[in-house]
């Protein structure tokens, strides 16, 4: 089993303390594989197969569990007693009405050390605020880096890295596709299905939508216009020019619901001047450019955007927060800031002018402080960067140990 070292890495110091690690992202992205590696890792270690109990949500085998009390009696008959370390892993764990409850029962008496998976982040809301704050750690989980899909491409064949980039760039970094013939009509149909059982599952279930026909229109919208400004007022309007009516408030809810579902997620704006940050319009991103080539279809003339969205997703697996930044007039793609660090980066395809590579250049000459300022781009021969701005080929910033 392919062993993901940057989630591993992650989770150790909290491995045996007295917290939840709960494991996020959207469906089929790796979770319920890593947690059967983390119970791999603890039998290798001499945890014997009785002090683990693992339910998943996605087999019938658990269809019983239909509420906390249930999944609470469950836990508590079949964890063994006894003085050794015992462990809980329950994958989708939102699928259970009222989960928290129990879950916060097992840790207040130390019936075991948990480990969850969600797909939906309205898990942070409501009643699991109020009773688990401060008792659990997250771990966001993406689909597969650049580095994670070479890891995968090597073990069945020698890779070229510009080849497999432009597989990537067109069919995502979902680990299922590894399974199959890479190819437009096997990996898109693969994708779409997912994507439409997350959409049936973790969005129309879920929320008792009934429009769903409006729902893959506003999601199709945010897929077309990754890294543009969008607000809920901009898509209404245009699904009028459609001939779709709706109202601001539902698109604004629909929106929501997408971002919960880990499909796009909402990069704010940040004034670098003003040192402030802006509202009235995000830019939104897909969790992955298959998902988004599935829907839309993979368009060549699209790839500038599509850069801009794998570095976006990138940054975040890296553990940043980032925003996009405006300094006066001047745009800049991404802010990011992780503890004490910032780093500030331009994403652009190619270089191939001076004038573009002035553009490209000169918001980040405008920011007057000491933090790493990047360039990055698909040109395979540059100069030394210019004041200070380090320039990069795209997939080498990708592959770079951070």
């Amino acid at each position: 089993m392919f062993q993901r070292k940057r989630y591993f890495d992650k989770i150790a110091p909290f491995m045996g303390k007295p917290v939840i690690k709960l494991i996020t992202g959207m469906r089929r992205c790796g979770k319920s594989s890593f947690l059967k590696l983390l119970i791999e890792h603890l039998k290798n270690n001499g945890t014997a197969a009785k002090n683990i109990l693992y339910i998943s949500m996605e087999l019938m085998e658990f269809s019983f569990i239909t509420d906390h009390k249930v999944l609470y009696d469950y836990i508590a008959k079949n964890l063994a007693r006894g003085k050794q370390k015992k462990y809980l892993f329950i994958d989708e764990v939102q699928e259970i009405p009222g989960w928290e409850k129990a879950v916060n029962s097992i840790l207040a008496e130390g019936m075991a050390d948990i480990y969850l998976t969600a797909s939906n982040c309205r898990l942070f809301a409501s009643e699991f605020a109020t009773l688990l704050t401060g008792r659990y750690v997250e771990l966001a989980m993406f689909p597969l880096s650049f580095e994670e899909f070479l890891t995968f491409r090597q073990a069945q064949q020698p890779t070229v890295i510009e080849d497999e980039f432009a597989r990537y760039l067109k069919y995502g970094g979902l680990p299922g596709i590894h399974h199959l013939e890479l190819t437009d009509e096997v990996v898109f149909q693969y994708v779409d299905s997912i994507f439409n059982t997350i959409l049936l599952k973790d969005v129309v279930s879920r929320y008792n939508i009934r429009d769903v026909f409006l729902l893959e229109k506003i999601a199709a919208f945010i897929f077309d216009n990754c890294g543009n400004l969008t607000s809920a007022n901009k898509i209404t309007d245009f699904l009028k020019s459609q001939k779709i009516k709706t109202s601001v408030d539902t698109v604004q809810n629909y929106i929501s619901y997408l971002v919960e579902a880990f499909l796009v997620y909402a990069c704010g704006r940040y004034d670098l001047k003003g040192k402030r940050h802006l509202e009235l319009a995000d830019k939104y991103y897909v969790v992955d450019p298959g998902v988004r080539h599935a829907t839309l279809g993979f368009r060549q003339n699209d790839i500038a955007s599509i850069l801009e969205n794998i570095v976006y997703i990138e940054l975040l697996r890296r553990g940043y927060r980032v925003t996009t930044g405006r300094y006066e007039s001047l745009e800049v793609d991404f802010v990011a800031r992780r503890n004490d660090e910032t780093i500030y980066v331009q994403v652009s395809y190619l270089l191939a002018s001076e004038a573009t590579e002035k553009r490209e250049f000169r918001s980040l000459e405008q920011i007057d402080d000491n933090f790493p300022k990047i360039v990055l781009s698909m040109d395979k021969i540059w100069g030394n960067g210019r004041n200070g701005i380090r320039r990069l080929y795209l997939p080498d910033f990708l592959l770079e140990r951070h």
